[in-house]
């Protein structure tokens, strides 16, 4: 009996035949792709539960949790394929591990600006996460209003024949950056907004409600370090972690 990954493995390369040879190729090699997938699922199980233990530990430290909920993903295999497509290299398990950074990805949903720069620290400075790419799109806003940190690290796993280091995506982020960005994503990608007549005015309208939110970041920010004036991250550590980037050759985030 074909087992449920793999049954979608085969659908989903099946149903891509606008993709020379890609049938033949993900027929044969769909039990490795479901071996992979099962290897990014254990990646974000890790990496949740470092994220986990640092909020119970700062929970106690700063008598409060920053971190309001975690959500995870693994991207869907029609979406990787499409993906090393649209970057012309190889559709096969290697180009999977060597070419995309976000197959497995880990969202981090804080309650204040602070929360961000004070988790991705303490997480960075674990011995066995190697920071691969940093991404700060809260100092630097994309042109649209989207605001989040975004990491991409390596993180450990060990298998009973191997240790394997897995790439995952780390994106943490405000509840009000979220509500933005899923709003935004809601309201552009589902309903086809470039379509419309009026999208230019539509998208300026977006991006003037990510500045107001943004600026509202900014101000609950202000009245938490005023009620938490001893909790506060030392400024220095703040502005060496925004600084911090390593370059890599890969793709953008």
């Amino acid at each position: 009996m074909v087992a449920p990954m793999e049954n979608e493995l085969q659908k989903t390369f099946l149903d891509t035949t606008d993709i020379p040879d890609i049938q033949t190729y993900f027929v044969n090699q769909a039990f490795e792709f479901q071996e992979l997938m099962m290897m990014y699922s254990c990646a974000i199980r890790e990496m949740r539960t470092k994220l986990e233990v640092l909020n119970d530990e700062l929970s106690i430290h700063h008598k409060r949790n920053p971190i309001e909920f975690i959500t995870s993903r693994v991207k869907k295999p029609l979406s990787i394929v499409e993906k090393l497509h649209r970057y012309g290299v190889p559709v096969s398990v290697e180009s999977v591990e060597q070419n995309l950074n976000d197959v497995a990805g880990v969202r981090v949903i804080c309650s204040f600006i602070d929360d961000i720069y004070t988790v991705a620290d303490m997480l960075l400075r674990q011995d066995d996460i190697t920071l691969i790419k940093k991404k700060d799109y809260i100092e630097h806003p994309k042109d649209n209003g989207y605001r989040s940190l975004h990491l991409i690290v390596e993180i450990p796993v060990f298998f009973s024949n191997q240790k394997k280091n897995i790439r995952v995506e780390v994106q943490i982020r405000t509840i009000a950056m979220d509500f933005w960005a899923s709003v935004d994503h809601q309201l552009k990608y589902k309903q086809d907004i470039d379509d419309l007549e009026n999208a230019d005015e539509l998208s300026e309208e977006l991006r003037n409600c990510a500045d107001i939110i943004a600026q509202t970041d900014r101000r609950m920010q202000a009245i938490k370090d005023k009620i938490y004036s001893g909790n506060v991250i030392p400024q220095t550590n703040m502005e060496k972690l925004k600084k911090l980037t390593i370059p890599l050759n890969t793709r953008e985030l």
